[in-house]
């Protein structure tokens, strides 16, 4: 019979040792990732960031303030809001930090929300797409559509067009979206279902709510191929990226189970928020990337988009769906 020596030295070398390996491996991926080098003030420019009241967004918020730049923080949860502002103030010594409601979930809160910024902002410089949420559970918005293909996607889809003639006026200027790695974990998307509108009578399972997410973060991709080429000589640059994975509680409304694995792994394998926001931070100011546009970008680097993603003819057919789904008016269309 097998006997084993649980020795109390015995566990601690067998603790040491895990330790050592965790974070050996913390240090490799560290050394992987590449930070933001640009110097640029942005002293007189106007930023937008979506859902910047925590995590990416708020560490994105703090950098452009620090910059100099007047930051815009749309948010749905106006007393979170109101707090970031306030670390924000705090943090970058820039007082012109201002609080707008945007609910991506409300395509009457988008249009309200643009039509507010083009009658009282008379530029935008930056507008970075950022909020997202990862599983939602068969939820709809108000607008019959999935949770999250409306807060990843939709909803910025229709921003940013409404904001387009604002940012065209203001150019040069850049869109920044957010997209993920997980775009490419499909090799199919059936675009006339775009909006994801299965069965929501039973439960759904995790695959299901997974193709959800996968969706919701390829449309950015796709459309961001789409229409850099229509606003080439716009002076308006628009890049998508994938953060890589980031500890923030954009898993709140993820299974508890998952939650507790996301918990154990962040000091190991995540990125902190302010690590995850730098790649945001390089697309809106760096210099490098000024004449760059309809990239995919992770750590600060343009990367390879899957082969779904290349496609023209779906990110064509992507495009006008998403126009389909948002209702977007002939005079809406700015390019």
């Amino acid at each position: 019979m097998w006997t084993f020596d649980l020795s109390l030295s015995f566990l601690l070398q067998i603790g040491l040792l895990i330790t050592l390996a965790l974070g050996s491996l913390k240090a490799y991926l560290l050394l992987k990732m590449e930070d933001c080098k640009s110097t640029n003030k942005l002293t007189g420019k106007t930023a937008i960031i979506t859902g910047a009241n925590t995590g990416i967004g708020k560490e994105t918020a703090i950098d452009l303030a620090k910059r100099g730049a007047r930051v815009i923080l749309a948010c749905r949860n106006l007393d979170k809001a109101s707090a970031a502002k306030d670390d924000i103030i705090r943090e970058s010594g820039n007082a012109n930090v201002v609080v707008r409601h945007l609910d991506l979930a409300s395509l009457k809160s988008v249009r309200k929300f643009a039509d507010e910024i083009i009658k009282n902002e008379p530029r935008l410089d930056i507008l970075v797409n950022n909020a997202g949420c990862v599983v939602y559970h068969d939820k709809l918005t108000e607008d019959g559509l999935a949770y999250h293909m409306q807060t990843n996607h939709l909803g910025h889809f229709l921003l940013m067009n409404l904001l387009l003639g604002l940012l065209k006026k203001s150019a040069p200027s850049r869109i920044v979206c957010t997209a993920s790695m997980a775009h490419g974990w499909t090799k199919s998307l059936d675009v006339e279902n775009l909006h994801s509108e299965f069965s929501y009578t039973s439960k759904s399972t995790l695959i299901h709510e997974i193709y959800l997410y996968v969706y919701s973060k390829l449309s950015p991709v796709l459309c961001t191929r789409h229409l850099a080429p229509l606003i080439f000589d716009s002076g308006v640059t628009i890049n998508c990226l994938c953060p890589g994975v980031v500890y923030t509680d954009v898993f709140r409304n993820t299974y508890s189970w998952f939650q507790m694995i996301v918990t154990f792994a962040a000091p190991y394998f995540l990125k902190t928020a302010k690590q995850g926001a730098q790649t945001n931070i390089h697309l809106a100011v760096s210099d490098e990337v000024a004449g760059i546009t309809g990239e995919y970008f992770t750590s600060c680097k343009v990367t390879d988009v899957s082969k779904l993603a290349k496609d023209a003819a779906v990110a064509k057919k992507v495009w006008e769906m998403c126009e389909t789904l948002v209702k977007l008016q002939p005079e809406e269309r700015h390019y």
